[in-house]
């Protein structure tokens, strides 16, 4: 108990680890893996109070209050939902015992204390990170400029329709277009796996 207490103090406990994927069956976070998905962990950081596991899907975090403490909190933010923005890699100095990641999704922000043995791991997650962080901003743009084409034609269309024929009928016909193209839209540009750019970026 001392030590874990010691640990604490000392900020020791809050320097991760980067687990090998042998050892994934070992970590708590693989309980909270949607395995009948096919949701896979790509990359996992431990330390004696965290667990970040990074999966084709999400971050999935298990918060814990404190190393002697082992009451944890799960919590899940999706790519899609959560985008990744402001990613940035600060490598250690001399005496520094640990190199930190930091990133942000949607409006929470993140810093992982990992031990600087496992700079080349975190250069492939900082790589991986960036890229989503790059098609989830690309994507959002389309996302937005493909609203306001559809925005546009509606309402052409509309003002065209009002000038023959039933307006209900065609009102009806406009929205359900308009409904079937947004959705195929939304399918385009909304990732929710990224399952490709981990597999291209981590090489455990």
């Amino acid at each position: 108990m001392f030590g874990k207490v010691a640990a604490d103090v000392l900020g020791l406990s809050d320097v991760g680890a980067v687990i090998q994927p042998e050892d994934y069956d070992k970590v708590d976070s693989d309980d909270y893996v949607l395995h009948e998905d096919n949701e896979k962990i790509f990359f996992l950081i431990k330390s004696k109070s965290d667990e970040y596991c990074f999966t084709n899907k999400a971050l999935l975090h298990l918060d814990g209050t404190s190393a002697a403490s082992k009451k944890r909190t799960l919590r899940r933010y999706e790519y899609s939902t959560y985008n990744i923005s402001a990613v940035t890699l600060e490598t250690a100095g001399t005496v520094d015992l640990d190199v930190e990641i930091k990133f942000t999704m949607g409006s929470v922000p993140f810093s992982l204390d990992v031990n600087k043995k496992h700079l080349d791991e975190l250069k492939d997650l900082y790589k991986a990170l960036i890229k989503i962080a790059e098609i989830s901003r690309e994507n959002a743009f389309s996302m937005e400029f493909a609203k306001q084409s559809l925005e546009l034609a509606s309402t052409t269309i509309g003002q065209h329709a009002r000038t023959e024929g039933n307006l209900a009928e065609q009102f009806k016909e406009v929205n359900q277009a308009a409904f079937s193209w947004l959705a195929d839209t939304h399918k385009q540009y909304v990732v929710k796996d990224y399952g490709f750019v981990f597999e291209r970026f981590i090489n455990n």
